[in-house]
């Protein structure tokens, strides 16, 4: 891959309308207080596929989605995307409102994406595997 592809890699990602309109009012709700990592997130959501969600394929990154993913210095890591108030790092759940999870949202198994860490070090991580949470009944 060459410097160029690194920098600007932004693939396109696919949302559930559910996932983007919760999405959207937790973002709208956080730019007074976490505005970076906000603005970050309405940007992956204004650039989203938005699908209908019993359409959105199964190797699509969703909200309580399991992810495991590669980082570009070769580290594998398994997490589960969740809201902020359910993050707990030590037990693998992490909040769509930090740079990895806002990274990780509507992408699929195969694709990779730059991203910046709060240091604003400039990252890829490419997704490995997905796995959807089981539906209550």
């Amino acid at each position: 891959m060459n410097t160029q592809d690194y920098n600007d890699l932004t693939p396109e990602i696919i949302l559930g309308e559910a996932d983007h309109k919760q999405l959207n009012i937790l973002a709208m709700a956080g730019l007074t207080h976490t505005p970076d990592q906000s603005d970050d997130l309405l940007y992956e959501l204004e650039r989203a596929r938005i699908l209908d969600d019993a359409e959105v394929p199964a190797d699509i990154v969703r909200m309580g989605s399991s992810v495991r993913y590669r980082t570009d210095n070769g580290q594998e890591h398994s997490v589960t995307l969740v809201y902020p108030v359910d993050a707990d790092i030590a037990a693998g759940r992490i909040s769509i409102m930090t740079p990895v999870g806002t990274a990780l949202i509507g992408l699929r198994v195969g694709q990779s994406i730059s991203w910046r860490s709060r240091d604003n070090r400039k990252h890829m991580l490419t997704v490995l595997t997905v796995r959807q949470p089981v539906a209550a009944e």
